[in-house]
């Protein structure tokens, strides 16, 4: 369903680049990217094959212009002039895998590029300070567009008009549905409710299951990171009202790290909305998942301390 993805109206100037767009997810995320009218310059970075996947984008009839920059001397170049970067890269989960068992290898991978992003940053704005809690997000929408599907799999709605807000982490029992914030509002009996949310917590997994050790989820991920890079653009547009739940610095726990519905604006953060009113269900689902997120996110703290 593209309406979604539609929503946004009207041209815009945005130079966008994608890291790891030669990937499982990179290159259906690029092609949604140059299907839209909000995007002018797509630049494309990755290790291996970006010029090729930028020469077959670059054929399309939209306006975006396409660029494909490959191996690491080119990451500087690709990163030039970009408003918003997307960052996908990493290697996929194989069956009997948890996300922590890539922790390492694709942490290493997002450091590096990180950290030229902050270099090009700082090259910009010549000063301190360069690190801005407001503008750096952890894309955890693919939680919500399959609590969305789900959701409306189970009550025959339409896909496209059901928002469920997923607070938490990105990882098992630290995602959590706030199916009693869902709109439309949605009643399920206790036992539907568990079952509900224990598939939206393992969703991954059973995408990692049925390709049998040929990926992990690539498609419905770069249809996540494509809706929420196009509210961020919209909401640096000036438009009013974007709301998506990321992965954030924030004082909404005891989580330092903390996904919750943010109002979205022209520099990254306008406000964070906070958890809401949730149900005792839900409480309980908030209060299980802190110790786990605790520690993942020391061990990110711990990893960023020791790096070379």
């Amino acid at each position: 369903h593209f309406s979604r993805l539609k929503r946004s109206q009207g041209q815009h100037n945005a130079k966008v680049a994608v890291l790891g767009a030669s990937g499982g997810i990179g290159q259906p995320l690029s092609l949604l990217l140059k299907n839209s009218p909000l995007v002018s310059e797509l630049s494309l970075y990755d290790i291996a094959h970006t010029p090729g996947v930028a020469a077959d984008l670059s054929h399309i009839e939209t306006r975006a212009t396409v660029t494909g920059y490959m191996g690491a001397d080119q990451l500087g170049a690709a990163l030039k002039g970009c408003e918003v970067v997307v960052i996908p890269a990493g290697v996929p989960r194989k069956p009997g895998m948890t996300r922590d068992d890539l922790f390492n290898t694709n942490a290493t991978i997002v450091a590096t590029l990180a950290d030229a992003c902050v270099t090009r940053v700082y090259k910009v704005m010549k000063k301190h300070g360069v690190y801005n809690p407001n503008r750096v997000f952890g894309v955890t929408t693919l939680d919500i567009v399959r609590a969305n599907a789900f959701v409306a799999e189970l009550k025959g709605l339409d896909p496209a008009r059901v928002n469920v807000p997923v607070v938490g982490g990105h990882a098992g029992k630290t995602i959590i549905p706030l199916i009693s914030q869902c709109t439309p509002k949605v009643e399920f009996p206790t036992d539907q409710l568990s079952a509900l949310t224990g598939r939206i917590q393992e969703a991954g997994t059973e995408v990692v299951k049925a390709k049998a050790g040929a990926g992990s989820a690539t498609l419905s991920m770069a249809y996540a990171g494509a809706r929420f890079t196009f509210s961020l653009l919209d909401a640096m547009n000036g438009k009013e009202g974007v709301v998506e739940c990321a992965f954030v610095r924030s004082e909404e726990t005891e989580c330092k790290y903390f996904s919750t519905p943010l109002l979205l604006g022209k520099n990254g953060i306008e406000k964070n909305l906070g958890l809401g009113k949730i149900s005792a269900f839900e409480e309980k689902l908030v209060a299980e998942a802190m110790d786990e997120l605790k520690g993942s996110i020391k061990k990110g703290e711990d990893f960023v301390a020791n790096m070379k």
